[in-house]
C-alpha cells in the first residue's frame, strides 16, 4: 500500500478559507470576517454545520466594489 502524504494546499489556491486563512490572506480581522458574514444577503460564505468558510473569489469580488468595510 502506498502512504499519501498529508501536502497542504497553498492558501491562494484554495477555493474556500477559513476565518483564520481569510483573515491572514485578506489582512482583514477575524471579528470583521464574522461580522460581515452574519448578514444573510451574504453570498461568498459556505456553511458546513456551524464550520464558516469564505469563498474566496466571490469574497475577493466584493471586495473589488466596496470602499469602506
Amino acid at each position: 500500500m502506498e502512504k499519501h502524504k498529508n501536502k497542504s494546499v497553498p492558501i491562494w489556491e484554495k477555493s474556500n478559507l477559513t476565518l483564520t486563512e481569510a483573515a491572514e490572506y485578506f489582512n482583514i480581522g477575524k471579528h470583521k470576517l464574522r461580522e460581515i458574514t452574519n448578514n444573510h444577503k451574504c453570498n461568498f460564505v459556505l456553511f458546513i454545520g456551524t464550520k464558516r468558510l469564505i469563498k474566496r473569489k466571490e469574497f475577493e469580488k466584493y471586495l473589488e466594489q466596496v470602499s469602506v468595510i
